[in-house]
């Protein structure tokens, strides 16, 4: 429950999740005991910088890591099914039904050989075995709702006679159509201007208050955070080292990298001050997991501690948790 008293629904459970990639004779530890739940209509967001994990996290929760050179251990729960042991026959009837995804640029997403509207109508037409013909139908009706004018006209035309903000419409498109529980959103906005970026973010938490689904919302950028999420899991050097409500995020961060984040954000009427910068590099997460924590070395308050012992997470109150030997 929280602390209204109402009963939290969980959609999507991540549990202890590790996920390692070979690389020759190593292993690249991308991955190290992540866990996040998503909540029945409700967004999360994983935030962090370029290389901590989010998008490797993000595409294992439908598998779609090459089996031949990833290894996966812990556990995602779509209710009582643990997606991590699905066989492919399994995972494929997930895949764009229960669970949608929309990758990052939608420009290298879509096959620029196939018109928008077939691509759009192969998801209901594999999930929901409807004929071409009423899937068409149902398309038309899809891009008025995600902003597409003259949808008759657009269905029959290719990628390529799309601006960026309309190719990721039809991203959003192909991701609602089997009206999923839960979105996966791999940084949407990235490439696109900040007036068509805030036009994308309404329409997702429009869709949302509609349709009560659940979003995860992968992105670097604490202004999205702050416009559509409802929880922050801060990520660095492939663990959650901080996780609460949004509000507790941006009013009361503990961990010094979300600190460090928040402090490179320029915020308005703030022309005159200077960003903060987190000096240094990610450490190397190929053989040996690093010693210690793998923020000590960037990290302004680290102690001896710190570089020598691995830190547990903690719970502040609050469901407010977070990964630091200064709150242990």
């Amino acid at each position: 429950m929280d602390e209204s008293g109402k009963t939290r629904e969980v959609l999507l459970s991540v549990e202890k999740l590790c996920v390692r990639f070979r690389n020759g004779e190593s292993l690249i530890h991308a991955v190290r005991n992540v866990n996040f739940e998503i909540q029945k209509g409700k967004t999360l967001g994983l935030v962090g910088e370029s290389g901590c994990g989010k998008s490797v996290t993000t595409k294992t929760l439908l598998q779609l890591h090459d089996p031949k050179t990833t290894l996966v251990e812990g556990k995602v729960l779509l209710g009582d099914q643990n997606i991590v042991e699905m066989n492919s026959r399994e995972i494929n009837a997930i895949r764009g039904n229960r669970i949608s995804m929309i990758f990052q640029d939608p420009m290298t997403s879509l096959n620029p050989l196939i018109r928008v509207g077939d691509q759009v109508a192969e998801v209901m037409i594999r999930h929901r075995k409807l004929s071409r013909r009423v899937a068409g139908d149902k398309v038309l009706k899809l891009f008025e709702k995600v902003g597409i004018s003259s949808p008759e006209t657009r269905y029959r035309q290719y990628p390529h006679e799309f601006s960026g903000g309309m190719q990721q419409r039809i991203m959003i498109a192909i991701a609602l159509a089997c009206e999923p529980e839960l979105l996966l959103a791999d940084e949407p906005t990235t490439a696109l201007d900040v007036t068509i970026q805030a036009e994308i973010l309404k329409l997702m938490k429009r869709i949302q208050q509609k349709t009560g689904m659940s979003i995860l919302m992968i992105t670097h950028d604490l202004g999205v955070v702050a416009n559509i999420c409802d929880s922050v899991a801060v990520m660095y050097a492939g663990e959650i080292v901080e996780y609460a409500d949004v509000f507790t995020i941006f009013e009361q961060p503990l961990h010094p990298y979300t600190q460090g984040l928040l402090a490179a954000m320029p915020t308005p009427g703030g022309a005159h001050r200077r960003l903060e910068t987190i000096e240094g590099q990610p450490p190397r997460l190929t053989g040996e997991t690093p010693v210690g924590c793998p923020f000590a070395p960037r990290c302004k308050k680290a102690t001896d501690r710190c570089r020598a012992e691995s830190p547990q997470t903690s719970d502040q109150g609050g469901g407010h948790k977070v990964c630091c030997h200064l709150y242990q």
